[in-house]
């Protein structure tokens, strides 16, 4: 078996059956589909039992209610394939997908592709992590779904279940095993903004697990990736009222233009605790209401 493509469903009725057809429709005949009933209570569990009727590559698991991180580790567990891949059931993938990029993947460990209208990574292959991770901006697109991987990284890793932004916290550890990892231009999948969905309404608490996932992980930092999290520390501290868990760190301005090199300034003037308190201040000035 080549490929395990895992998708979870919850609650997707209006969008189910375009997602899974735009998979089955992949012609990849060394495949197989795994749809995890996550305990759904729409008829979305139907739904999935009539498309493995239709189709014997697609295998069903009807399971009570876990959250996303439990189903994809449901789909994981029994996934056959050398490689495995993600699909979010809002969401969906161009004609013509999966082929090229398994023939793309050669030797690596895991391959990232494109997302319609939001990335489109050049032609590269890494061999060290810490250069994936900080050349192509890693850190600010960890979606679990763009990406395929050799099914052997998930050997003692799993999702963590009750999390928010589990990509975050399972990403880096994935990447530590890869001995080769490539980006590509081939493929597009289709991310569709749900505006119910759980990153989409994630309040503070929320962010602040995004935050203590980067911090944990153990990735190197850049300047750019600094700033990066000190956008999330920031709107941590005004929604929580917490104070900062992010170090300071002098950052080289002149690298930077534009509201990133202002950024880089007033951290290196002000220091991440009063640049916090000041944002905080800011916002409650500009919009009173929100207080």
């Amino acid at each position: 078996m080549k490929l395990t493509v895992i998708i979870p469903v919850y609650r997707v009725e209006a969008t189910l059956e375009r997602c899974i057809g735009s998979v089955v429709n992949q012609k990849v005949d060394d495949m197989e589909v795994i749809l995890v009933d996550d305990g759904s209570p729409d008829r979305c569990g139907l739904l999935c039992d009539e498309w493995a009727e239709r189709d014997h590559r697609i295998r069903v698991i009807h399971k009570q209610n876990g959250g996303l991180s439990d189903a994809r580790n449901a789909g994981l567990d029994v996934a056959r394939g050398e490689y495995v891949t993600f699909v979010d059931s809002d969401d969906y993938l161009a004609e013509g997908t999966y082929a090229p990029l398994l023939e793309r993947i050669g030797e690596a460990d895991l391959l990232e592709y494109a997302i319609d209208g939001r990335l489109t990574p050049g032609e590269r292959t890494y061999e060290r992590y810490e250069d994936y991770w900080l050349k192509e901006r890693a850190y600010c697109h960890t979606y679990a779904w763009n990406k395929i991987y050799r099914r052997g990284l998930f050997d003692g890793i799993r999702y963590p279940k009750g999390k928010i932004f589990e990509d975050v916290y399972t990403l880096p550890q994935l990447l530590k095993k890869a001995r080769r990892i490539g980006t590509t231009s081939h493929g597009a999948y289709h991310y569709c903004y749900n505006p119910e969905g759980i990153t989409a309404t994630a309040d503070g608490n929320g962010l602040a697990q995004l935050l203590e996932a980067h911090l944990c992980s153990g990735m190197p930092v850049s300047d750019d990736y600094y700033l990066y999290l000190l956008n999330i520390q920031m709107d941590v501290c005004e929604l929580t009222g917490r104070p900062a868990v992010l170090s300071t760190r002098r950052v080289d301005a002149a690298a930077f233009s534009g509201r990133k090199k202002l950024k880089a300034l007033a951290n290196n003037i002000l220091g991440i605790n009063i640049l916090c308190k000041t944002n905080k201040l800011l916002h409650r000035f500009k919009n009173p209401s929100r207080w």
